[in-house]
């Protein structure tokens, strides 16, 4: 017999997750347009190596899960000004997040840091049980690396490393994935504490 405490509590769960998914949403339509590279900007990872790794997914089918373009072509190299990195690390080692195409694996790994930080949360989130993980909040948090990385033109790494570092941490901590504002709030934190304006406008600005 069904329990009807425990039937409450399971539906006023799934109406917390809808309502985050909610609000997940409205907050990328209110800001979904694309950021345009920095003027002269030149892309991170070799954009040869990246077209050769779209045409080397071509006969994968997808959607495909990180671990399936592991398996796939893990070892691939990409080289960026700064080292070179293989696709394993810069993909998320799981089944948690799923790519729609070839098409979204060559744009997540082309800029390498915000890949890595994605990866290093994915697979964070994966060790948990019945985690509530969805499309919406990885578009959310993918979105949020990408504006702290162009924060600071001088060093794309260091503040998507240190609010990656801090996502990770909290995930060990509360066995739970934080809300999209709360990772945009520590980033914007993270940014003003050293000298840089966010505006109220822009996607940090919370």
């Amino acid at each position: 017999m069904t329990d009807d405490k425990d039937g409450r509590e399971k539906q006023a769960a799934d109406e917390d997750r809808r309502q985050r998914e909610r609000d997940v949403d409205a907050e990328l339509e209110r800001g979904d347009e694309a950021e345009p590279p920095a003027e002269g900007a030149e892309p991170p990872v070799d954009e040869a190596a990246v077209e050769a790794l779209e045409s080397a997914l071509e006969p994968l089918t997808f959607p495909a899960t990180g671990r399936e373009i592991i398996s796939a072509v893990g070892d691939r190299e990409l080289e960026s000004p700064a080292r070179v990195y293989t696709v394993a690390d810069l993909v998320p080692d799981a089944d948690m997040e799923a790519f729609d195409a070839p098409a979204a694996v060559r744009e997540r790994v082309r800029r390498p840091a915000v890949a890595a930080a994605m990866k290093r949360v994915v697979e964070a989130a994966a060790e948990l049980e019945n985690v509530d993980f969805g499309r919406s909040q990885h578009e959310a948090f993918e979105r949020t690396f990408r504006a702290l990385s162009d924060v600071d033109e001088r060093d794309d790494e260091s503040g998507v490393r240190a609010v990656a570092d801090w996502v990770v941490d909290l995930i060990a901590e509360t066995k739970s994935v934080p809300g999209s504002r709360a990772v945009r709030r520590e980033a914007a934190s993270y940014c003003r504490e050293r000298g840089y304006e966010i505006r109220d406008d822009e996607w940090l600005g919370v």
